[in-house]
């Protein structure tokens, strides 16, 4: 018996993942905070032509950052964003403490059939202590995956964006 046509084109199956939930990102982040206020700002024109000059990309003007607090005091800011990886979106979370370096990067949701090692602790881990003064650059300071170059590339670029724009945020008074 010959195959129907169709058959022999059918859609590769779906890969998406959900890993975790924005909150359940912030409370690994920032484990300590006994609090979480949200937050939804907007980059004036001026910081976003800084930021433009900086990342080489104009960011989104609104940006939704989550404050980590204890007994009152602000520990630091997650947010939330998305990056396409090969084809589909990737939503991870940054956790940025009050110092300005990364705490940790979270992948929420994992939507390609290639590439999810970006998952892994050991290559989120290099995150961890960069700031906005870092080049946060692939094969310079961050290690690229062999068969996950494009989802490593994407989501250091939106570290390196997140970091850019908390700090530019910090600079105008609008964060803590």
């Amino acid at each position: 018996m010959i195959a129907p046509a169709g058959a022999l084109v059918a859609p590769a199956p779906a890969f998406a993942v959900d890993y975790l939930t924005a909150e359940q990102a912030q409370q690994i982040l920032f484990p300590e905070a006994d609090a979480f206020e949200t937050r939804d700002l907007a980059l004036d024109a001026a910081l976003r032509q800084r930021l433009r000059a900086r990342l080489g990309s104009l960011p989104r003007e609104r940006w939704q950052l989550r404050l980590a607090r204890r007994a009152g005091r602000v520990l630091g800011a997650v947010a939330v964003d998305d990056v396409v990886g090969k084809f589909e979106r990737i939503t991870y979370a940054v956790g940025i403490g009050a110092e300005g370096a990364v705490r940790g990067v979270e992948i929420l949701s994992y939507r390609e059939s290639h590439g999810h090692e970006v998952r892994l602790p050991a290559w989120r881990r290099q995150f961890v202590g960069k700031t906005a003064s870092s080049p946060l650059r692939l094969g310079e300071d961050v290690a690229n995956i062999s068969g996950a170059t494009l989802s490593c590339q994407h989501v250091t670029d939106g570290v390196r964006r997140i970091v850019a724009v908390v700090d530019g945020l910090r600079g105008t008074g609008a964060l803590p």
